[in-house]
């Protein structure tokens, strides 16, 4: 066997590896990094033998510290929820109605509103309850459905809409697409387009659309197109659309209507949780009194 080749500039030995004239020394690792990495697996021994690190279909070691995060985050929450008890109590006691006059009740329930709904109701109607077009209504705007007072947020909360709930909001919008023929489902959209439309009000009524519309809408979307919260028909003479405000638009949903579903929170989450996304949807902007 070949002694090793010293390099003549380094003066070290090369392992004998050479491509295109360049030789690879042989440089040992330093000894405080070999020391810093054997100390960093008797660490990770360590670490795996205190605390909690294999995990099983049926089981997990609980280490010889018996630590877990779950329950320091349970004590946090205990905690958290024995500080805020009084101020909880208070927001259930207190009427609906008469929350938002409380200076501390009102900033408690939209803190922690703000939070719940980030929670709970952000991944719908977004941060912000400014909705998503096309999926989600805004919450920031006084379009309302069902009705903004604080009382009716809250039972669409506990409730929800179209959910399994046996107390939930329901509405139902006929698929016209089966009773109206191409061509009248885009004379009411013309029409229904012309309900947000000042300038054409003298015109309107002559319509071909104006027939139709009395005959198969107005019954709940009302005469005017004002909405009938009654049986969550929403406004027609606004500029909120939902589902998009073109003639397309509007044909679409009358020929197969897209209706929404809204989880029951009433299950999940306690009645002061509740009030305070209430609260909070109710302070953004556009709550009725």
């Amino acid at each position: 066997m070949a002694a090793p080749e010293r390099d003549d500039l380094t003066g070290r030995y090369t392992t004998g590896h050479e491509w295109d004239g360049i030789k690879e020394l042989s440089t040992p690792i330093p000894g405080w990094w070999v020391g810093v990495f054997l100390v960093s697996i008797a660490v990770a021994l360590l670490y795996m033998v205190l605390y909690p690190s294999f995990a099983s279909t049926e089981r997990y070691y609980e280490g010889a510290l018996k630590y877990s995060s779950a329950e320091e985050l349970r004590k946090e929450v205990v905690a958290a929820r024995a500080a805020q008890a009084p101020m909880r109590n208070a927001l259930v006691e207190t009427p609906l109605e008469e929350i938002e006059a409380d200076d501390a009740l009102r900033r408690f329930a939209t803190t922690g509103g703000q939070a719940a709904f980030n929670e709970n109701c952000a991944a719908c109607h977004g941060v912000g309850a400014g909705g998503q077009i096309g999926q989600f209504p805004a919450l920031v705007d006084d379009d309302w459905i069902w009705g903004g007072r604080i009382a009716d947020i809250r039972q669409t909360i506990l409730y929800g809409i179209r959910s399994a709930h046996p107390d939930t909001r329901q509405s139902l919008m006929p698929v016209f697409g089966q009773i109206l023929t191409p061509e009248q489902i885009s004379q009411t959209a013309a029409y229904v387009k012309t309900l947000s439309d000042p300038s054409a009000a003298d015109s309107r009524g002559t319509m071909p659309g104006a027939a139709l519309f009395a005959a198969n809408c107005a019954s709940c979307h009302g005469a005017e197109g004002q909405g009938g919260r009654d049986f969550g028909a929403p406004r027609l003479n606004d500029a909120i659309w939902l589902y998009g405000s073109s003639q397309e638009a509007i044909e679409r949903q009358i020929a197969n209507p897209r209706m929404g579903v809204m989880p029951a929170f009433g299950d999940r989450l306690d009645e002061s949780t509740v009030r305070m996304i209430a609260v909070y949807v109710h302070t953004l902007g556009g709550g009725e009194k």
